[in-house]
């Protein structure tokens, strides 16, 4: 397998910015929703293949999830967004909160608006009760500057979380 340069990796390698993204990703999720800077809604993930998107705003930055998916019923899932301190880095997270979603996904992307896609990531299942998550291949999806999107042919139709962390427009003084 060749190493190429992606969006989902920074200079400082995947390793410190895996650690960065984990501790960003931990304090939004531990702040409380009423504070400015995140926020956690709930949102119904809906089978029967028609295409269905869902969007949440902090200030100017947004994130949203455009997917179709198949089989069983409505899923509760979850999207956070969040804005570090310094405003620098924009956060969202789309996850299903019982760990494995039930329904195939034929399609999906999620976008973030006002921000740059530092790092991204995808699962078939979320880890939840001491297991851990489970990322999708590489080969499954694509990350670009403002989208993580599905790839044909290659996507096997499990998605039970979606992680990306986008570096904001901020002039540097």
């Amino acid at each position: 397998m060749s190493k190429m340069a992606s969006p989902s990796v920074s200079r400082f390698g995947p390793s410190a910015l895996f650690i960065v993204s984990l501790i960003f990703i931990l304090s939004v999720a531990l702040a409380s929703s009423s504070n400015e800077r995140t926020k956690t809604v709930e949102f119904n993930v809906k089978p029967g293949g028609v295409v269905h998107s869902f969007s949440e705003k902090i200030r100017e930055y947004e994130c949203s999830f455009t997917y179709a998916s198949q089989g069983g019923t409505n899923e509760q899932w979850q999207m956070s967004v969040g804005l570090s301190d310094d405003d620098s880095l924009f956060s969202c997270s789309v996850w299903r909160p019982q760990g494995k979603s039930y329904l195939f996904f034929t399609q999906f992307k999620a976008e973030v608006k006002g921000a740059k896609i530092e790092y991204a990531s995808a699962y078939s299942q979320a880890g939840m009760g001491g297991q851990k998550d489970v990322p999708l291949k590489e080969e499954e999806y694509t990350v670009g500057d403002h989208t993580v999107t599905h790839k044909d042919g290659k996507f096997r139709a499990e998605l039970s979380k979606l992680t990306i962390i986008g570096r904001t427009r901020h002039d540097e003084l």
